[in-house]
């Protein structure tokens, strides 16, 4: 019998935390709403820290005011919404969507896409620098270290809402979901939490931190885009389909997140061979 059909001796219980934290009158709040709120002022936070550093810097010139980064977060979260809402609408569920175009606007039913929430931040991110006369490629590096907390407080919020859940497994970690059938399954939701979340924030903080990259434009950018698409292709082995798409080109492992995230890696690793360390700012 397939190991797909076959229970474990022993599983961790699902923990059937209540989705909605709390009720004010008609308006309900729930955890995956409070994760991309509190991701996106993490960012917004962590950032206006890393532009006030002047260890982090050439010669110590700071590359924008922290104000820009206030000003920015109004674009940053415009560029998220619609871009996320965007990708998902394109990419994962067309069909339904013309059918039913109005459903587009329900957001909070769920349905977002990071790879086009990135698009949406990064075409923010052009339009605001240009605007500003940021260097792009320093905004972009600024932003996306702090970028990694927001994804793995999205990735806890989708496995308290029980969805995007993983492959059928006997592992002794896996969990049967309320909604994912009658066999376990793996936890995909907390191994992207700890990969895109934790392993990825640690490894550019070292980068900015440690290794002074913020001084070579575009490799801590870089690093989060690989890294992003390395750990997305590595959990979507073990992470279920989304149900309308199922598996890709004949194969029962090729799955829409793993195209998705290729071109990310692939653009990464350009993005860090290419980078060069800022010139000196010249004395007055």
């Amino acid at each position: 019998m397939s190991e797909y059909f076959l229970l474990p001796l022993a599983s961790l219980p699902f923990p059937n935390i209540d989705p909605v934290i709390v009720n004010i009158g008609p308006l309900a709040v729930h955890w995956y709403g409070v994760g991309y709120i509190v991701g996106i002022l993490f960012a917004w936070w962590y950032a206006k820290r890393l532009v006030t550093n002047i260890r982090l810097w050439p010669d110590g010139h700071l590359p924008m005011k922290p104000e820009d980064l206030d000003d920015f977060i109004v674009w940053a979260a415009i560029g998220v919404v619609l871009g996320g809402r965007t990708g998902y609408v394109l990419f994962y569920d067309l069909p339904r969507y013309i059918a039913h175009p109005l459903d587009i606007f329900a957001v909070w039913q769920g349905g977002m896409s990071f790879h086009g929430g990135l698009l949406g931040v990064i075409l923010a991110m052009t339009l605001f620098s240009l605007r500003r006369r940021i260097p792009t490629w320093t905004l972009f590096d600024v932003v996306s270290a702090g970028v990694p907390v927001g994804l793995g407080l999205v990735r806890v919020a989708n496995f308290i809402n029980s969805e995007l859940w993983g492959r059928p497994s006997n592992v002794p970690w896996a969990i049967e979901f309320p909604n994912g059938g009658p066999f376990t399954r793996h936890p995909s939701q907390l191994y992207e939490a700890l990969l895109e979340g934790l392993v990825l924030f640690l490894v550019l903080r070292f980068l900015t931190h440690s290794r002074l990259k913020l001084k070579t434009p575009r490799f801590v950018g870089g690093a989060f885009i690989c890294g992003y698409g390395l750990s997305r292709i590595f959990v979507e082995f073990f992470r279920e389909p989304d149900q309308q798409l199922g598996y890709l080109l004949g194969t029962n492992w090729l799955t829409m997140g793993m195209i998705l995230s290729t071109p990310m890696v692939l653009a990464g690793i350009w993005a860090m061979a290419t980078a060069k360390p800022a010139p000196q700012p010249r004395a007055a």
